[in-house]
């Protein structure tokens, strides 16, 4: 459980690394959007590094709890619902692409930031191929048209920071609802 002074550390710099980057942005930076010394900071996450993972940890948390609430209140089916939580969500920006692509491509080999990563991008598979499983029994390979839906969203999600708006990640849903209108075949091979 974090301090306030920690809660204040986290939110700053969650702002401040996706907008910025993770290497831009300092330490020096951080205390003081925060309002703390450097020595708080310190005190609160002992390094960058560790702060950089809370940031992360955080960042799927929040999303991930925002995303099981859209689920829960979404029709089947609800993988397209996943491709709407990407860019819907109303306190996490979304005009910079995927806060763990952009971090992904920072991170030196090693970064336990990076297992973050990997845990969070191996979840969103997992909840596509279990949406699908639950809302399209006819699908043939549900962890093939999982696979096609994450690889899908991946790309739109990644050009929205390149191009700074969600366009693409609405061609991307238009493009999944075919998919799902046929799920024997998805894409074969």
């Amino acid at each position: 459980m974090l301090t306030p002074a920690g809660e204040r550390v986290l939110s700053a710099a969650s702002t401040l690394f996706y907008r910025d980057g993770l290497t831009a942005v300092g330490v020096a930076a951080i205390a003081e959007a925060a309002g703390v010394t450097k020595k708080t900071l310190y005190a609160c996450f002992g390094s960058k590094t560790d702060l950089t993972v809370a940031y992360l940890r955080s960042r799927h948390d929040v999303w991930w709890a925002y995303l099981e609430q859209r689920l829960a209140e979404a029709d089947a089916p609800r993988a397209l619902t996943v491709f709407d939580a990407y860019v819907e969500h109303p306190k996490l920006g979304s005009d910079r692409g995927c806060a763990f692509l952009n971090a992904a491509a920072e991170l030196p080999a090693g970064h336990p930031g990076l297992d973050v990563i990997r845990r969070h991008k191996a979840a969103v598979r997992a909840k596509f191929t279990e949406l699908l499983r639950e809302d399209v029994p006819g699908a043939a390979d549900p962890e093939r048209l999982a696979e096609q839906l994450f690889l899908l969203l991946e790309g739109a999600v990644a050009h929205t920071g390149i191009d700074g708006d969600a366009h693409r990640v609405t061609l991307a849903r238009e493009i999944a609802e075919i998919l799902l209108r046929d799920p024997r075949g998805s894409l074969t091979r």
